[in-house]
């Protein structure tokens, strides 16, 4: 009892401005933001992942290629496991093809998720369970929810019809597009296709098919436009 009259009166003599810095846990676990058209989402997860993309510096996105998507990974909220087999947590893919180039913030309870029923994703597997695999590689430190580099395939349609989308029901909080003519440079875009950064990475990048393909999936698409923004900023800068 002692103690706590004596935290107590503490308190009480704290000025109003240390106490705005105290944490205050009832209030942050009772806020639950909530997307009504896409109620999977971890809306506070994903806002925090698109200001880790935003906070990257040049050094971080044109370096070596290996550095560059580690800092990917950490701006999406994904650990860098590439030990783990595939289905455990296996991120080595992430941001390496063509396709598992979405990051994709989703709540707990829709992680399990599965691609089944008449709406489900075409060219993706039956099933497609990535629930364990979700739980194992998320970064608990970004929010609440969990994170994956979802596939990006669909997302050429309107209303996208791609993973994030239709399994989970989610945004994205960016997607990585390789730009055209040469693929090496790319943009990390939002779900509404705004630039949130870009990079030229260099040494050994995605096999050049995966580029070109990856910028295949999104050609014709809202996220497609800043690739290709890109290209034609590129082209000018050489006339």
């Amino acid at each position: 009892r002692m103690v706590g009259a004596f935290v107590a009166c503490a308190r009480a003599l704290l000025l109003p401005s240390a106490l705005a810095r105290l944490p205050v846990i009832a209030m942050s676990t009772g806020t639950h933001q909530m997307d009504s058209e896409y109620p999977g989402t971890a809306v506070t997860r994903m806002l925090a992942a698109r200001e880790r993309a935003r906070s990257l510096l040049p050094v971080d996105l044109n370096g070596e290629w290996p550095v560059v998507r580690r800092r990917i990974l950490w701006a999406a909220g994904l650990r860098d496991l590439t030990a783990v087999p595939p289905g455990a947590g296996y991120t080595g893919h992430s941001f390496n093809d063509d396709n598992h180039c979405d990051a994709t913030c989703m709540l707990d309870d829709v992680s399990h998720n599965l691609n089944d029923g008449p709406e489900r994703v075409t060219a993706i597997a039956v099933g497609n369970k990535l629930g364990p695999g979700i739980i194992a590689a998320s970064d608990p430190h970004l929010g609440p929810g969990g994170s994956w580099s979802t596939c990006t395939n669909g997302c050429h349609e309107e209303p996208p019809r791609d993973v994030a989308h239709v399994q989970f029901r989610s945004r994205i909080a960016f997607k990585l597009v390789w730009c055209p003519p040469d693929y090496r440079t790319f943009v990390l875009v939002d779900d509404a296709g705004s630039l949130l950064n870009r990079g030229t990475p260099m040494g050994t990048l995605p096999a050049v098919a995966y580029r070109q393909g990856n910028y295949q999936l999104v050609r014709g698409s809202k996220y497609a436009v800043e690739a290709e923004n890109n290209a034609v900023d590129k082209s000018s800068a050489t006339e």
